[in-house]
């Protein structure tokens, strides 16, 4: 299958043609949010369009065997999920933390205070440790129960209820959100 075919939904030759409609139906309606959901997770625009890219080719595997469209999403962020972990256990990344970040006096930056807490948001969630990280963005972002982050990540309800509280209270006491704003 080439990424056309995922995209589009098109199927495999000699593929159903019901489960390509069915996938690209959803992949249309859905593609958006769980683009953000992997957003959250990489930090890096490219790095989650590969993510969804990657979950969305697993689901396109098991379509057929999802039985109840309920289910669909479940699965989708569960291959989310599970495949961020898998990159991040694998491989490094390359990247070296910094305090200083580049200057970013380009034209039109902080125009709005919406975007400096967007970016305030992601450089906290960038500091979480990445299972911390992974909790927060499945409760929090995903809206999804402990039970189901829980799922997703394959670990018990009480490391999801751990790790919540854990990530809750450091962003909390992160000094991005103390009056005055941000420390970058």
């Amino acid at each position: 299958m080439n990424e056309a075919q995922i995209v589009t939904g098109d199927p495999p030759m000699g593929g159903d043609r019901s489960r390509g409609s069915d996938f690209e139906e959803f992949v249309a309606a859905r593609s958006t949010a769980l683009w953000r959901s992997a957003y959250l997770l990489t930090g890096d625009a490219q790095k989650a369009e590969d993510l969804l890219q990657t979950a969305l080719v697993k689901a396109w595997r098991r379509w057929g065997s999802i039985a109840r469209r309920e289910a669909q999403e479940s699965y989708v962020r569960a291959a989310i999920a599970t495949t961020y972990t898998d990159w991040w256990r694998r491989r490094w990344n390359g990247e070296v933390p910094t305090e200083d970040l580049p200057d970013s006096s380009a034209p039109g930056a902080g125009e709005a205070a919406g975007v400096e807490i967007r970016h305030d948001v992601l450089v906290a969630l960038s500091r979480l440790p990445r299972g911390q990280r992974a909790v927060v963005v499945l409760r929090f972002f995903d809206d999804l129960t402990e039970q189901q982050t829980a799922e997703a990540l394959g670990i018990s309800v009480g490391t999801v209820k751990s790790q919540t509280s854990r990530a809750l209270t450091a962003l909390r006491t992160s000094p991005l959100f103390a009056e005055g704003g941000s420390d970058d």
